[in-house]
């Protein structure tokens, strides 16, 4: 790195065990498409520039001169309105058109409410609204799994517009103002079906977790936890076996003593296990009586500060937000800090706790997290939650600890190996970005930092660490492959952007929110024909 750039690292303040260090960018959550729409809509993108960093303007001068306003006065259709001397009475004629044309559509829509309640009295065969409902919510079933095939009906569905059955019009046969008037009571019926999106847990289950909910185990997966109960259950558990078999993913019956075993918490030995973790448990919480006191202590207080202010940006938020979740949190984020004075506390580091604290609750309890209250847990439960996702974190962080000391070397060189890998995967991708200046550095950083975490939802984080968990130097090597496959993943929609802004936005905003264990397999299959062709062979990517 030259000497300009390493001023950018450069910090005066003295180094002191728990320092901070900020991260770029590691306060994004993951895109959801739907929700983030106006961002990426082609009006409210600025027009597209010339490639190239425009000289800043020194004067105002010269920064007129460089500017092109978004309109003139002349091209404003309203100011030239507002110009004209309107006449009164021409106003207040379209004044009260416009009120007059309201009350008629409202005594229209009366007309309509009350015909539908004659028509109901009149009718004592007619069934109870909330019995309509149910009927209509029925059909709806039915025409979700093929059985309603009338080519005068059109279904449409989504996760996030309301459920409709759609009269075609230009189908509807001309009959009297009765039969209309039913038939628009039938429609209005259709349109009060209530909206019951789908529920995607933030843990997925072992099966084929997608979009469209938590499918029953298959005969195959039934027949995979038999094989991992069996490589458990014996005295002594062959690990390499064990990866073998956690590669394309763990049961979550078993993840929480799977992934002790392959991090290197918990021993092979079965008739260790036990013992190891008791000791383990007393010795963290000796830490926390010995240390946690400190976090008010003056060369402390600032860790504690920032530690403490981003626990509520992380997610989910309706965890993390539990207050006994925050202290848990709290508790072993300080005390990683106090005994790591290398690199201390940084931000990114806070949320490598949540996969190992919310797989670590499920040994406890069999409902779904999102609405779990952990505060209900026994105590004891919940300081073996707590101790064993520290030392968890401390496993992996121990891999990539020169991610987080002074500078952040590994994440550095990991981001310049990436833009190398890119450029000899997908050259047109490489030289788009380079075309409208985007820095891997800008977008990749918060990759490294954070093990994707930001870019995906919970439940296929958690399924990509299995997959880490099972890799020989999974979190430190095969990740820089993942991270690969993931760019070029979205190849088509980064060649559609053309300009810088609209590539960043799409960069730090994939839209992963619905994705599953579906999508998270492929993206591990191609990170691993990528560590297949490049990993022994550095040379291949080095122009």
């Amino acid at each position: 790195m030259s000497n300009d750039g390493n001023k950018f690292w450069k910090r005066n303040t003295a180094k002191v065990p728990g320092s901070i260090q900020h991260v770029y960018g590691a306060q994004h959550p993951p895109f959801d498409p739907l929700l983030h729409a106006n961002l990426i809509k082609a009006g409210n993108r600025p027009p597209p520039t010339t490639p190239g960093k425009p000289k800043k303007a020194t004067t105002f001068q010269e920064f007129e001169s460089t500017t092109s306003d978004a309109w003139d006065v002349d091209d404003d259709e309203l100011l030239a309105m507002g110009a004209q001397n309107l006449n009164i009475e021409v106003v207040m004629e379209t004044a009260n058109k416009v009120i007059e044309n309201h009350s008629r559509q409202q005594e229209l829509q009366r007309q309509d409410d009350s015909l539908e309640v004659e028509q109901r009295e009149e009718d004592p065969t007619e069934e109870d609204p909330e019995e309509q409902e149910v009927e209509g919510e029925e059909e709806v079933e039915r025409a979700q799994e093929g059985e309603l095939h009338s080519p005068e009906v059109s279904f449409t569905s989504s996760s996030y517009t309301d459920v409709r059955l759609v009269k075609s019009h230009s189908e509807a046969p001309i009959g009297s103002p009765k039969d209309a008037e039913s038939e628009r009571a039938a429609l209005h019926r259709q349109r009060s079906l209530p909206h019951r999106p789908p529920v995607i847990p933030l843990v997925a289950r072992f099966g084929d977790q997608n979009t469209s909910g938590t499918p029953a185990m298959t005969e195959r997966e039934a027949s995979r936890l038999d094989k991992f109960r069996q490589i458990l259950a014996g005295p002594n558990t062959d690990l390499e076996e064990l990866r073998k078999l956690s590669w394309s993913g763990i049961p979550r019956q078993v993840r929480p003593i799977t992934w002790k075993l392959l991090s290197g918490y918990l021993p092979a030995n079965a008739e260790r296990r036990e013992n190891v973790l008791q000791r383990k448990r007393q010795e963290y919480f000796g830490f926390i009586q010995q240390y946690y006191d400190s976090r008010n202590d003056e060369h402390h207080q600032d860790t504690y500060r920032q530690i403490h202010i981003d626990i509520p940006r992380m997610s989910p938020e309706h965890l993390v937000m539990q207050p006994k979740v925050t202290e848990i949190f709290e508790r072993i984020l300080f005390i990683w800090a106090i005994r790591h004075p290398a690199s201390g506390y940084v931000q990114g580091i806070n949320d490598l706790v949540t996969p190992f604290f919310v797989v670590f609750v499920f040994e406890y309890i069999e409902e779904e997290v999102e609405n779990f209250d952990v505060s209900s847990l026994e105590e004891e439960a919940l300081r073996n939650i707590e101790a064993d996702s520290f030392w968890c974190m401390s496993k992996l962080l121990d891999g990539i600890q020169d991610n987080y000391t002074f500078a952040q070397p590994g994440i550095q060189r990991k981001v310049k190996a990436l833009e190398e890998l890119v450029s000899r995967i997908d050259e047109s991708v490489h030289r788009h970005m380079h075309q409208y200046e985007v820095e891997y550095l800008q977008f990749a950083f918060r990759w490294m930092n954070n093990l994707l975490m930001r870019e995906l939802p919970l439940r296929c984080t958690i399924r990509l660490w299995d997959t880490y968990q099972a890799e020989p130097e999974g979190f430190s090597h095969f990740h820089l492959y993942v991270c690969a496959a993931f760019l070029v993943r979205w190849r088509k929609e980064i060649l559609e952007e053309k300009d810088f802004q609209g590539l960043m936005i799409l960069l730090q905003n994939l839209p992963t929110m619905h994705w599953g264990n579906e999508e998270v397999s492929v993206l591990l299959a191609e990170a691993y024909r990528l560590k297949f062709a490049f990993a022994d062979a550095p040379n291949h990517y080095k122009r």
